[in-house]
């Protein structure tokens, strides 16, 4: 049937692919990074521009407001002692805004 989802195409199809995600503190944002992270664990990376001051802030509001959150429970689950490392190769916050010029 034309016009169909393939849900193993869509899968695979973010296999070694790099991702931006924007609005990724928000609800949509942060079902949408579990779900590839769960499904597609061969992601290559998942990059998350977030309001912040610097690297380090970006890194700490990802992990608190977006990889902190229940949501994540069955990845956590999945990876035990090894979810941190899974997610700091695999997530990337960006400091900085998109509202704003020159972003």
């Amino acid at each position: 049937m034309v016009g169909t989802l393939d849900e193993g195409k869509i899968i695979e199809y973010f296999r070694n692919k790099s991702v931006l995600i924007t609005g990724a503190t928000g609800f949509l944002g942060k079902i949408m990074v579990e779900k590839i992270l769960r499904v597609q664990p061969d992601v290559k990376r998942i990059y998350l521009p977030v309001r912040a001051a610097d690297a380090a802030a970006a890194r700490r509001r990802v992990e608190t407001e977006v990889v902190g959150k229940e949501l994540f429970g069955m990845l956590r689950e999945r990876h035990g002692a090894g979810f941190d490392a899974f997610v700091a190769d695999k997530v990337v916050g960006l400091a900085g805004d998109l509202m704003r010029e020159g972003f």
